[in-house]
């Protein structure tokens, strides 16, 4: 066996190495059907033939509604692309009536909005600037200017869109324009405390989140710690859900709860809460970013 000697500034790995590490090109298969025999097999099948490595492999067979929910993270040539392995699959997803999608390794474009409570919007810079939240923040969008400086410091547009009741639509419609012009693939709303219409919520149905401040259903409304802190309650949590029409019903794709006593003033219980808050809202954003949640109905699959 031959050794390459290199010097500190260079790759370690030999050259063929180093040349098939260049040309591997990763991709997640997504897809849901009606659960029967074969499926699996099909799959494998497919990425077998094109000379794929399957890499990860989850897949949850709901026997209650008879469905099967997969997700194959794949790597091989790069010859390949999203939409060539989308038309390829297509007669297999035919045969077994699937819903499915191919994914390569583009970062999802994320767009904040962000009201007064910046510790959501400061935890997702703070991830994203170390390279853990799964996706690119793209802009941030807020009705106050309170958050500025801590966006425009991490380099990042800041968009300030004020809202009330008689320009509410006007708002909306330049929200959508932003998402087209910046070409964002997900909209995190970090503690944006305006209600979306209906129509927004349709227009960005299955690519918004929202964190909402219990662990649902809870104390909904005005103040929810002095609620909380009212009925005495020992958990604190956090809920981030899809965006949907029905007020804070959306899929729920991730909860942390943490537990709380009698001592927890609404101050303490606040700080936790924001903990919480913070920590399902990342974790929610890196799993739909990496193509890990897959809607089913009124809920999720999340393949963590």
């Amino acid at each position: 066996m031959t050794l390459v000697a290199t010097d500190s500034s260079t790759s370690t790995l030999p050259q063929s190495e180093a040349r098939t590490e260049d040309q591997t090109q990763r991709f997640v298969l997504t897809l849901s059907c009606v659960e029967r025999a074969g499926i699996v097999q099909a799959v494998t099948t497919f990425l077998f033939e094109r000379g794929f490595n399957i890499d990860e492999h989850q897949q949850f067979d709901d026997g209650l509604r008879q469905t099967l929910h997969l997700r194959s993270a794949f790597s091989g040539s790069s010859a390949f692309d999203p939409e060539r392995l989308q038309e390829e699959f297509r007669p297999i997803a035919d045969l077994f009536d699937m819903k499915f999608s191919f994914h390569d390794q583009t970062k999802q474009r994320i767009l904040v909005m962000v009201s007064k409570f910046g510790h959501c919007l400061n935890d997702l810079l703070f991830r994203w600037r170390g390279g853990s939240l799964g996706g690119e923040i793209a802009l941030v969008v807020s009705n106050h200017e309170t958050h500025r400086a801590m966006v425009e410091a991490a380099g990042l547009p800041f968009i300030h869109l004020p809202v009330i009741p008689e320009t509410k639509s006007d708002a909306e419609r330049r929200l959508l324009e932003l998402v087209d012009e910046h070409d964002i693939d997900l909209v995190v709303l970090a503690r944006y405390m305006q209600v979306l219409s209906d129509d927004l919520c349709r227009a960005l149905e299955g690519r918004a989140i929202n964190i909402h401040h219990s662990f649902l259903p809870g104390f909904k409304g005005a103040r929810p710690y002095h609620q909380a802190y009212d009925r005495g309650v020992k958990l604190v949590g956090a809920t981030a859900h899809y965006v949907t029409a029905e007020l804070d019903e959306g899929p729920i794709i991730e909860q942390e709860v943490i537990r709380v006593d009698h001592s927890y003033g609404p101050t303490a219980l606040s700080t936790v809460g924001q903990d919480a808050e913070a920590l399902a809202l990342s974790r929610a954003v890196r799993w739909h970013c990496e193509h890990r949640v897959l809607l089913d109905r009124t809920s999720t699959v999340v393949f963590r």
